[in-house]
């Protein structure tokens, strides 16, 4: 499709719009949020030179959320820290004020990883700790820590292990990094987490709600998409199950709990990790429309414009542009929304539920 057409009805409706506001997720593959928002607004103003367009790219937690950050305003900060693979690599997050953007796939996503190379029993989270450690350090109080797009089926061990937890063998040793290794997991203690952890707000954004481990868990439904064999799968499942079990031993109740809440199985179990430190858990794409600004924007606005790479039956169910329509925000009618897709899965009637239809 032509992006720059914003869906052609968007177009023709933008004749009649005075402000038009941008809202548009990555298309996976193709265009980063930015990309798509600039495209869509240089289509805009080559039909409708004198409209006034406002640009806001937005993330549903998953990759491309420090680049929405950034895009509204947010200042981008570069640190050095351990990529999946356990080699250093540059990765970025965002801060304004006290408000720190964390997104895991910078530290331990896919993209860390050669192309074609997976290691879904052994790479670690343990930079994504060091991305949280370094917004604390910066002074953030709020940290709104995105996850999605991850290589990783640790748990959040790694993630853990990099803010102060220990995990070791029967031998006293160091688990290997990775799922796999918590298979020889013995005991766990987290008193050297770090305190400035129970002094933050601690935000789990995710569009996924999986529990940990079990049919849905993270192994069973993400671990193929990370090049988990069926024999890993099952490893994985059984080690993380373990690892519930051991840190019962050092948090009680509160680890089964934890596992079994919406949102422990996202990015391979690192919302576990995080809904044990505190966190709380909500939709990535609410989450982020409220950091970014949307509500403001919206009311600004005669005319939403919104996508992403695949509307689909995710799109339904949460996904960045049914999260952008106004009649989910709940504002005041008048307004309409305008939806374009990379691909569009037709085995369902939309009829403009999430695409294309006029917002009363």
């Amino acid at each position: 499709m032509q992006v720059a057409d914003a869906a052609g009805s968007g177009t023709r409706r933008a004749r009649s719009a005075r402000r038009v506001l941008v809202a548009a997720d990555k298309f996976k593959g193709s265009l980063t949020a930015v990309e798509v928002a600039e495209r869509v607004t240089a289509g805009l103003r080559r039909v409708v030179p004198e409209l006034e367009v406002e640009a806001l790219p937005v993330a549903d937690g998953g990759d491309g959320t420090v680049a929405a950050a950034v895009a509204a305003g947010f200042a981008r900060r570069e640190v050095r820290v351990a990529g999946p693979l356990g080699d250093e690599v540059t990765a970025a997050y965002a801060l304004r004020g006290d408000t720190a953007v964390v997104e895991m796939a910078e530290a331990s996503g896919l993209q860390r990883l050669p192309a074609g190379v997976f290691a879904p029993l052994t790479v670690s989270t343990y930079g994504s700790g060091e991305l949280l450690r370094a917004a604390l350090d910066a002074g953030a109080r709020t940290i709104v820590f995105g996850v999605g797009g991850s290589a990783t089926t640790d748990g959040g061990a790694g993630m853990l292990s990099a803010l102060g937890a220990r995990f070791v063998t029967a031998a006293g040793e160091p688990v290997t990094p990775g799922g796999g290794g918590l298979a020889e997991l013995a005991s766990a203690d987290l008193s050297g987490l770090d305190p400035r952890l129970a002094s933050v707000e601690f935000v789990l954004a995710s569009d996924v709600d999986n529990p940990l481990t079990g049919p849905k868990g993270a192994p069973a439904v993400y671990g193929p998409q990370k090049g988990a064999s069926p024999e890993d799968v099952e490893t994985l499942d059984t080690a993380l199950t373990h690892f519930v079990k051991v840190l019962e031993g050092a948090v009680g109740e509160k680890a089964a709990a934890c596992a079994a809440s919406p949102g422990a199985g996202a990015a391979g179990g690192i919302g576990f990790g995080a809904l044990l430190l505190g966190a709380g858990f909500r939709p990535g794409i609410e989450v982020m429309l409220d950091v970014l600004g949307f509500a403001p924007a919206l009311e600004r606005a005669d005319l939403v414009i919104t996508g992403e790479g695949s509307l689909d039956e995710q799109t339904l169910h949460g996904k960045g542009s049914r999260g952008c329509r106004p009649r989910r925000r709940g504002r005041r009618a008048g307004r309409s929304s305008r939806c374009a897709g990379g691909s569009h899965c037709r085995r369902r009637r939309w009829d403009g539920r999430a695409s294309g239809g006029r917002t009363p």
